[in-house]
């Protein structure tokens, strides 16, 4: 496993992406986040229900903290669909 900083990583993605290394980011000496080489066009559903998971409580956190609403977002993308 190779490890490097976000601005390592940030700079070198594309050479990175290139690697079947699996590599650890970090952010001030702490995880940030993994790179993991992927060699075939799908993520097994195990994979897929995790990362939306993860990136659904994300969200709902952002919005929570902004106070908006699902509904908000909904009614923004319908007017910027209508808009076009």
């Amino acid at each position: 496993m190779r490890v490097v900083t976000v601005r390592d990583f940030r700079d070198h993605a594309s050479e990175m992406f290139r690697s079947d290394d699996v590599i650890l980011v970090t952010r001030e000496g702490t995880p940030a986040g993994f790179f993991l080489p992927w060699d075939t066009p799908e993520l097994p559903v195990e994979v897929r229900r995790e990362v939306f998971l993860r990136l659904s409580e994300q969200i709902g956190a952002q919005l929570k903290a902004k106070g908006g609403s699902e509904q908000e977002v909904l009614g923004d993308f319908a007017a910027a669909r209508a808009r076009r």
